[in-house]
């Protein structure tokens, strides 16, 4: 896997302090509340665990799995919800966990998706921002960090189902996912 890597974008330890603070902040924000901490699994999965074991009120966790990339690294365009939510959503504030906000296709059509089911309220938690590949507009809540157009992975995210068990984030040399 290392000789895959070009550069270490984001450290685990950078990665650690950010997280700390964003779950910091979502405590003061959400405190009183009826928190439902969703990940959008697979990529948030690292994120997500990190980050509830930061929020010091109480929460509810849940899952969603979307598909808009297959094993491709370009999105198709069309996001598919292939496991939804277990609970409903109806009185609760949303919390949705996302790896990274690239295109933007996935979280609009999400976040559009659950307003329409009742919550009190629906933010966006994003470990990545990656502006320059924006397609429809979309902001995060909260943000872990603003990148650059980069092949990222580590800390979650993969390409083809590999490298989500580096501990950083790391840019891929671009021979690794332009086979």
């Amino acid at each position: 896997m290392q000789k895959d890597i070009e550069k270490i974008l984001l450290s685990r330890e950078a990665i650690a302090e950010r997280v700390r603070e964003l779950g910091e902040q979502i405590s003061r924000d959400y405190q009183g509340k009826n928190l439902l901490v969703v990940g959008i699994l697979k990529g948030a999965l690292v994120f997500m665990a990190d980050l509830v074991r930061q929020i010091n009120i109480p929460v509810r966790l849940d899952f969603m799995v979307v598909s808009s990339y297959g094993s491709s690294s370009e999105t198709s365009g069309v996001v598919r919800i292939l496991k939804d939510l277990d609970m409903s959503v109806e009185g609760w504030h949303v919390l949705l966990v996302e790896d990274i906000i690239d295109t933007g296709l996935t979280l609009k059509y999400l976040r559009d998706n659950l307003l329409a089911r009742g919550p009190e309220s629906v933010k966006i938690c994003a470990l990545l921002d990656k502006p320059a590949r924006r397609r429809v507009e979309v902001q995060a809540d909260y943000c872990g960090f603003t990148i650059p157009d980069a092949f990222v992975v580590g800390y979650g995210l993969d390409y083809a189902e590999k490298y989500r068990n580096l501990p950083d984030l790391c840019v891929l040399k671009p021979e690794a996912w332009q086979k």
